[in-house]
């Protein structure tokens, strides 16, 4: 091959520039990191020019000291880690929680419970079937998740999922719907149904051992077959379920590092079949679960991740007015791309 006919070098661009750093802040060795750079096509004396130049930057020194400081943090959750491995996997189930054990023992120590013979005698229990909605509310417009099948992020992208149709429509469609998560109705769609369905909230009991005197519910909907993906929330939360069960997976707080969590508070992690192959962090994580069945309320406490899958036709009431502190979204702050 003549001078005329040889290819030309690949050029360092900027895509390079932060690839090489992402890798010297993981451990990467210069050398090394220079060779692939050299096998992908750049001469070897801009590769090893590149990485001295990385290695010399104050602006990489200045990301290593957050890395050191990460990395301490990473190793502090990663011990609370591996004591939850020592506990039982299933959330304890306790019967009428008084107010004081439920603060003392779960709220306080963010723990999970599942308190149960808090909604026996519960109208809304006996109340909330299809013709009842349907013949009290039906001509409500009401606004609904749908086509959720065709967008993997669809919780991410939930402004583009809403639909408004009447009340009565939408109980007929999950009536007849089988298995499916292509609609639902969450609390995504209560800044519209609050008004709509806010008669309903006076079925459910106050429980003002757990919650501030008024407090209002966000209504959950759906047929069999909804899912909300792994996810953790900014506030606790108590999930009061009504109609139907719903399977609830749940990962700690302190195994964020491992939950591939880049955007917002959101995980790519299937909660239905963890790949290990594709997410391997998630080995050896514990992941607590439970069924949760009607008449039962389920406490998520801030920070737990959930992935949640209805078995059932189901409606769940969720709540976040608890008579303590319960602000952790006002110092939040959602990650940034660069």
């Amino acid at each position: 091959m003549n001078r005329q006919d040889a290819v030309p070098p690949t050029a360092v661009n900027d895509s390079w520039r932060g690839w090489i750093a992402e890798n010297l802040i993981l451990g990467g060795q210069p050398a090394h990191l220079a060779a692939i750079m050299v096998q992908s096509g750049i001469a070897e004396a801009d590769a090893r020019a590149e990485v001295e130049a990385a290695l010399a930057s104050p602006y990489l020194r200045g990301v290593a000291r957050l890395h050191n400081r990460l990395a301490k943090r990473d190793w502090v959750l990663g011990i609370q880690s591996r004591l939850n491995q020592l506990a039982p996997a299933e959330v304890p189930r306790r019967d009428r929680l008084p107010g004081d054990a439920f603060l003392h023992e779960f709220y306080q120590r963010n723990q999970p419970v599942i308190i149960t013979g808090m909604l026996d005698g519960c109208a809304a229990r006996d109340k909330w079937t299809f013709d009842y909605l349907a013949a009290q509310l039906g001509e409500r417009e009401v606004e609904v998740q749908f086509g959720r099948n065709a967008d993997p992020d669809y919780e991410i992208n939930s402004t583009s999922h809403r639909r408004r149709m009447p009340f009565g429509d939408y109980v007929a469609l999950v009536r007849d719907a089988g298995v499916t998560n292509d609609f639902y109705m969450t609390a995504n769609n209560d800044g519209h149904n609050r008004d709509a369905l806010q008669g309903l909230m006076a079925d459910l009991p106050p429980l003002d051992a757990y919650l501030q005197p008024g407090s209002t519910g966000f209504f959950w909907f759906g047929p069999a077959g909804t899912i909300t993906p792994f996810h953790h929330d900014l506030t606790n939360n108590f999930m009061i379920q009504i109609v139907g069960r719903k399977r609830v997976r749940l990962v700690a707080p302190c195994d964020t590092p491992k939950m591939y969590n880049q955007r917002h508070c959101f995980s790519p992690v299937d909660g239905r079949n963890i790949d290990l192959e594709r997410f391997p962090l998630m080995a050896g994580v514990p992941v607590r679960e439970c069924v949760l069945a009607p008449g039962e309320i389920l406490f998520l406490p801030v920070g737990w991740w959930h992935f949640v899958e209805a078995l059932d036709v189901t409606i769940t009431v969720s709540t976040t007015h608890f008579h303590w502190d319960n602000d952790f979204y006002s110092q939040y702050q959602a990650s940034q791309d660069f």
